[in-house]
């Protein structure tokens, strides 16, 4: 069971898109720990490349991932593994937030428990018409309490915890109208639309990007007030990047800025 890096998409402008591919169909692309470790060996791996811009979540088969494997939970008794495991899926999908890029979630196919928990984990979430995402823990007597971090913070807290207290799925067009996801578009589109937001990524500087990304997630659990304080330094900040000052003069001289990242 893994995760695999692939193509590093040479389309996009000034830099690559990563794609980390989920390779483990015949288990449905379950999060066991070797799957976790994997993951988060792949996000890490080009992290400090200059010329990364956003990476992209896929995986293979008709299942996105079906969360964690429960095989690997099924001894009452090991309780230091179990630990190991949570914990680590707990610092992958919080991982995905404190990268500099933006990271994107291909979906075409089912996603539930901690699978849905990683769909809800990523900046953007590109779906297929065929997606379905469920947390259906809650059947089996193992509430998906660690999903529900991720999912609280992505949907309207009742329609999150219908999904929590049924396991029922929600379709692509429903997690779309909440906003679990970001687009829904054919099957055959999916490769199609998913790149077009990578290539709109890469046209920005690295560098700006990465400064509102961090501060985007610092600000967004934040009351009101406190998180305009923070946005208000950080505009002040953007001003003083080498990007910041060039994307205004290129604005005022109407060229192409040219960015350092």
């Amino acid at each position: 069971p893994r995760s695999e890096l692939g193509d590093r998409n040479p389309a996009v402008f000034h830099g690559f898109c990563s794609t980390i591919v989920l390779k483990n169909p015949r288990r449905r692309n379950a999060l066991s720990l070797p799957m976790l470790q994997s993951l988060q060996r792949d996000l890490l791996h080009d992290v400090k490349s200059r010329e990364l811009r956003v990476i992209v979540i896929a995986a293979e088969g008709p299942v996105f991932s079906s969360g964690h494997d429960l095989k690997e939970l099924s001894n009452e008794d090991d309780v230091k593994h179990h630990s190991q495991v949570f914990e680590l899926c707990a610092e992958v999908m919080t991982l995905i937030q404190k990268l500099p890029v933006p990271v994107i979630a291909k979906v075409n196919g089912l996603a539930t428990a901690a699978g849905c928990q990683l769909v809800a984990s990523c900046d953007i979430a590109v779906a297929s018409e065929k997606s379905q995402f469920a947390t259906p823990g809650v059947n089996i007597g193992l509430f998906c309490s660690t999903p529900a971090v991720a999912l609280g913070r992505s949907l309207p807290r009742k329609v999150a915890l219908e999904m929590l207290f049924t396991g029922e799925p929600l379709s692509a067009h429903e997690a779309l109208m909440h906003g679990l996801v970001s687009k829904v578009v054919p099957e055959d589109k999916l490769e199609e639309e998913t790149m077009k937001i990578c290539q709109k990524i890469c046209e920005s500087s690295k560098s700006v990007l990465a400064l509102g990304k961090a501060t985007f997630y610092r600000q967004i659990t934040q009351d009101l007030d406190t998180a305009y304080k923070i946005t208000t330094k950080v505009m002040v900040d953007n001003l003083t990047l080498r990007d910041g000052q060039e994307g205004i003069e290129a604005f005022v001289q109407k060229r192409k800025p040219v960015w350092s990242h």
